[in-house]
């Protein structure tokens, strides 16, 4: 029965913050209760007895708009002082997908505990041996080993490429230059000095 007014809690949370993702105009507010819908549906995952997947989209889903808006504020001329003034503005908003998250997860986790304590399995058709996280990695890491390194490889392109199309360059700036400084000759490093006795470098 809890199993069951958790996933309704969750579902409803889940479609009421999806459609004030479109609904609100505040892009800030957008993205909250983005994160919120990401939570929602991590915690139906949960009650499916898909764990990996639940944490995979917390960490995936969660972590890639956070990383957005990090390249937000990297590319775009951003006035902080301005931005730590309107604070107080977005604290309500906050709040409410705060005080939403810590009420799913205590649901979540009351839903799958048994009276005694013990974890219990939600989903019907969950095998007992192994974890949801164990079977994927078996599967993953022998069946398709090729085709996770490959798309590894593809995200490392893809990081590279990010990095080249933002990087900037500033005149007057001091970088390294390998190519000079692994063909640097010694007489362009070294300067001798005949020093007479008595004296020193004046």
């Amino acid at each position: 029965m809890l199993a069951a007014i958790a996933f309704y809690v969750l579902a409803a949370v889940a479609i009421v913050s999806a459609f004030a993702v479109i609904a609100v105009r505040n892009p800030v507010h957008s993205v909250l209760f983005l994160i919120l819908t990401f939570f929602s549906a991590a915690g139906l995952f949960v009650l499916l007895g898909a764990e990996f997947l639940a944490m995979l989209l917390v960490v995936v889903y969660v972590g890639a708009v956070a990383v957005l808006f990090l390249f937000v504020v990297m590319m775009l001329d951003v006035d902080f002082v301005e931005l730590k003034q309107g604070f107080l503005e977005y604290l309500p908003a906050g709040a409410v997908v705060a005080i939403a998250l810590l009420g799913e997860l205590g649901l979540v986790a009351s839903a799958s505990m048994g009276a005694n304590g013990a974890p219990i399995a939600l989903a019907p058709n969950a095998p007992a041996e192994i974890t949801n996280a164990e079977a994927i990695g078996r599967v993953l890491y022998t069946d398709y080993l090729l085709l996770f390194q490959m798309s590894g490889l593809v995200l490392l392109v893809a990081m590279i490429g990010a990095i080249v199309l933002t990087l900037r360059h500033r005149p007057g700036v001091k970088r390294q230059n390998i190519a000079a400084q692994v063909g640097r000759r010694r007489s362009e490093g070294v300067e001798l000095k005949d020093i007479r006795p008595g004296q020193g470098l004046g």
